[in-house]
């Protein structure tokens, strides 16, 4: 008889992860400190000196490395701390597909549906698809651009000059430019057209509250801001606030499959949408393959992977001037950088493969 609690403890020890799994409370706990040379390369890369009258270089305001729910490496700049809510410019749009995440398994809606079921400004194009949508293949024409081409970009109009009372409303009025669902067209109008399809799918009185209710209480995150137009309609193009830590507790549900301690937020078929590439992309579009509305170091069309130094498996929330979360499922890392960087010199790949050389060694089984 005294071999049965033995037995029975083997066979809870071979049901264990191979590491502890831990989860943040209201504070992050600490891994093991990392030092040495690689990390030093790390930070030579990600913390040159700043000068803030410039313009130029890489300007990084915060650098968050957490392994199996530790953290291992935090580290602020500027005016940026540990609770400073950062704009995370279009890494919003990943976390707004989190959002429709915890609805889709709420059943509020498929990935078939017509977009105009729930936001009826879409009728004029009734074969868009929610699915559409979130591969940024409406078919609507649009012009992603920025500063350096404010007169021609839809983007420009619909954030700040006539579309920006109502930005939904001004993407749905696109002209058709391709056929919905067949051509990968970055636009930030169609998230948009996404967030004004929640307030349909979860009811007007229920919105203001529902990103909250569904994603940010679960996962313990009390400092997030989300603006919202003058029709009441979130930002998802752009306009959402979070600390690094906070913006982590969602890099961790997606590299824990959706699982939040013991509840499934998210189904498991949604984050597998998430991180598949659509199938209209085509290589050389865009510097990441673009998944359901998250950004996928995956190799399309025989091309190479965007970021050749990070596993394939690796995907991203990217906002502009240098704005990531990194999730590494097979590392089980969760990588959060913010910056400031104006001028186009920073590269994801430069950054991912330092921090894998610096913490390559820490907590693996």
């Amino acid at each position: 008889m005294a071999k049965a609690p033995i037995l029975l403890a083997l066979l809870v020890y071979l049901c264990l992860p191979a590491w502890a799994e831990e989860w943040p409370a209201q504070q992050w706990s600490r891994g093991p400190t990392v030092s040495g040379p690689a990390l030093k390369a790390l930070e030579d890369y990600a913390f040159v000196p700043r000068d803030d009258q410039s313009q130029k270089g890489i300007r990084t305001d915060a650098l968050l490395v957490i392994r199996d729910g530790q953290v291992l490496y935090e580290r602020y700049a500027g005016a940026t701390g540990p609770q400073t809510p950062h704009l995370i410019w279009s890494a919003s749009k990943s976390l707004l597909a989190v959002v429709l995440g915890v609805a889709f398994g709420e059943g509020r809606f498929q990935l078939q549906d017509p977009a105009a079921k729930y936001y009826p400004a879409l009728q004029p194009h009734p074969a868009i698809t929610l699915g559409d949508l979130l591969h940024w293949a409406s078919g609507l024409d649009w012009q992603e651009d920025y500063e350096y081409a404010p007169l021609n970009s839809s983007v420009v109009a619909m954030l700040y000059t006539r579309g920006h009372r109502d930005m939904a409303a001004f993407a749905a009025q696109q002209a058709r430019s391709t056929p919905p669902g067949q051509v990968f067209r970055y636009s930030s109008g169609d998230s948009n057209l996404l967030a004004a399809s929640l307030r349909g799918m979860v009811g007007a009185d229920q919105y203001a509250d529902y990103p909250w209710q569904a994603l940010f209480e679960p996962l313990g995150i009390t400092q997030a801001v989300w603006e919202r137009d003058a029709a009441g309609t979130f930002v998802a193009s752009s306009y959402l606030y979070l600390t690094a830590r906070d913006l982590a507790r969602v890099g961790l549900l997606m590299q824990r499959e959706g699982r939040w301690r013991d509840r499934q937020l998210l189904p498991r078929a949604w984050v597998e949408f998430s991180r598949t590439p659509f199938a209209g992309y085509r290589a050389n579009q865009d510097e990441a393959v673009a998944g359901g509305h998250w950004w996928l170091n995956r190799s399309v069309d025989g091309a190479p992977q965007p970021w050749p130094d990070a596993p394939a498996d690796a995907y991203a929330a990217l906002g502009h001037w240098g704005q990531a979360l990194y999730v590494l499922p097979a590392q089980r890392l969760v990588i959060v950088r913010y910056g400031d960087d104006r001028d186009g010199s920073y590269r994801h790949n430069e950054l991912l493969k330092r921090v894998l050389a610096a913490f390559s060694s820490q907590g693996q089984p």
